[in-house]
């Protein structure tokens, strides 16, 4: 018999579901995920896309219901469906949360992936890192107002910052998604698909790289020490 009253129950149902998705980045008990392993979960279905649209033919012709569906573009942007749903479901089956941005990137893939393939139009596939980007900079600007620093849900397994620090970084972070939006749309309307498909992995990559490793003094300034340093300070 259980007897905990109605007030309990209603408590402990709403912590389960708040706990679906990730909680606060220095909340205590956080589950961290391995860097490697989250960035590989993040960036895979990125390079599956680069390798199937490059290699569209060859697969096709080995795996025969691709062939179906159209050219190498199209066949690229199903093995990204399909890898970006692996993803997910493999960060969903080692800490039995949900990553908040890879989450939402993967909710716009799905969507507008399957409208490339249906209508066959490449345009939809193209403009999804526009819409990506914008919204994650709306997203992370839009959280500060109401003191959410949002990216240290997809840091903190590297890093752990003050919130000082994770403000100015979300901000900062929010501004390069829009640069980025905004050059997406700059490229795909006046070069080719090839070009716009190099660009999105070796020119993105790249320039996110640098970008971030442009923010380490911030990075350095707001660090908190480790919590077995913490510990031992005491």
């Amino acid at each position: 018999m259980n007897n905990q009253d109605p007030a309990h129950r209603s408590e402990a149902k709403d912590a389960a579901e708040a706990h679906v998705f990730e909680t606060d980045p220095n909340a205590p008990g956080r589950k961290h995920f391995n860097p490697l392993l989250k960035m590989v979960l993040e960036l895979g279905p990125l390079l599956v896309f680069f390798f199937a649209n490059a290699r569209g033919e060859w697969i096709a012709e080995r795996v025969p219901f691709l062939a179906d569906i159209g050219g190498p573009i199209f066949v690229g942007t199903a093995c990204f469906m399909i890898a970006t749903a692996i993803a997910l479901s493999v960060s969903w089956a080692l800490t039995r949360t949900l990553p908040i941005m890879p989450l939402l990137s993967g909710i716009i893939v799905l969507v507008f992936g399957a409208l490339t393939l249906w209508l066959q139009d490449e345009t939809f596939i193209k403009v999804k890192p526009t819409i990506i980007n914008s919204m994650f900079g709306l997203i992370l600007l839009g959280g500060l107002v109401f003191g959410k620093s949002f990216l240290g849900y997809v840091f903190d397994s590297a890093f752990r910052l003050d919130a000082e620090g994770w403000r100015i970084l979300t901000f900062r972070w929010g501004v390069f998604f829009l640069v980025m939006a905004l050059l997406n749309e700059v490229i795909w309307r006046n070069f080719s698909t090839d070009f716009w498909i190099a660009f999105k992995v070796w020119g993105n990559m790249p320039l996110s790289i640098i970008f971030t490793l442009l923010q380490l003094p911030l990075m350095q300034r707001h660090a908190l020490p480790e919590e077995g340093e913490a510990k031992s300070e005491s």
